[in-house]
């Protein structure tokens, strides 16, 4: 697939997502939408890709929904003719689109850093909440703005902010609907960490890099799912079972052998097993099927 909306790039072990509407602020569509998708399906397909960083063109990282429509910009029946593909649920109630990429986001088998390098607005600041880590420059600006604009929070942000910044966070920002500063940002545990505009991209891939030199593919991946999955387990005793399906299946496998014995030997470690083929079957699948049919 040729991209209009994003650009896709892969080096040192690195998938890069630019956002690349630098001329609308990288306003999201529903091309993006179907892009972005395709590009977290090459993401996995590639067992020599180790971790993605998604990031924005120009001065912002995406400034929230298209709209230039006016008026219907929210209005499903009045978009029909936008162009990119829409998804239904099987009773026929149309997907929003921001969640069906938080959505492929959440379901990513490597780890997703995104390095938000200016104001990240709506569906620009949603889109982030499934990613792993989230890195801020200094001078980017936030906000959950949908009650100012007559909806309401969409990409599933209703499951994932709150269970990053805490309920009265969450419901704060989203019910003023107003921006706030990376400072705030950092403070509210939106993002992990600030730094300078022209330092932010090597942050990211210095975090990726330390992935890709240093780690297990196969067990980042179960880890990665095991963490989100947790996130609803209905007690630590879910998890202590999750745990320990994957202890021991990865205990007799190839990836453990070499990690303790590169340990005792005082050396890297160069493990052998890859997602695409490796991945043992008692890894969660997360998010789960859909319960009204839909992928």
């Amino acid at each position: 697939m040729s991209y209009t909306e994003i650009e896709y790039s892969v080096a040192d072990r690195v998938a890069t997502i630019t956002l690349d509407r630098p001329e609308r602020l990288n306003a999201f569509t529903y091309v993006m939408r179907g892009e972005l998708i395709d590009a977290f399906d090459r993401a996995d397909a590639d067992d020599d890709v180790r971790a993605v960083v998604v990031t924005g063109r120009g001065r912002a990282f995406c400034a929230g929904a298209d709209l230039e429509r006016g008026a219907g910009t929210f209005d499903h029946d009045a978009v029909k003719d936008v162009p990119g593909e829409r998804e239904v649920f099987a009773d026929g109630v149309p997907r929003d689109g921001g969640g069906t990429v938080a959505l492929r986001i959440a379901r990513s088998l490597k780890p997703v850093i995104a390095a938000i390098n200016g104001p990240a607005v709506g569906v620009g600041v949603t889109m982030t909440l499934p990613m792993d880590v989230r890195l801020a420059a200094d001078g980017a600006r936030f906000g959950f703005v949908f009650a100012r604009r007559g909806i309401v929070t969409e990409a599933a942000s209703s499951w994932f902010l709150p269970r990053l910044v805490g309920i009265a966070q969450a419901m704060e920002w989203s019910v003023t609907g107003r921006v706030f500063d990376a400072d705030e940002a950092l403070r509210g545990r939106l993002v992990s960490r600030l730094y300078p505009a022209e330092g932010l991209l090597d942050a990211a891939y210095e975090l990726a890099g330390e992935i890709a030199a240093n780690t297990s593919a196969v067990a980042v991946a179960a880890v990665r799912r095991l963490m989100w999955s947790g996130l609803s387990a209905s007690s630590p005793w879910d998890a202590h079972r999750a745990d320990s399906l994957l202890m021991r299946a990865f205990g007799a496998a190839p990836d453990a052998a070499e990690g303790v014995t590169a340990f005792l030997e005082k050396r890297p470690a160069e493990f052998p097993m890859r997602v695409g083929r490796d991945l043992p079957g008692d890894v969660p699948v997360w998010p789960g099927p859909d319960p009204t049919g839909a992928a």
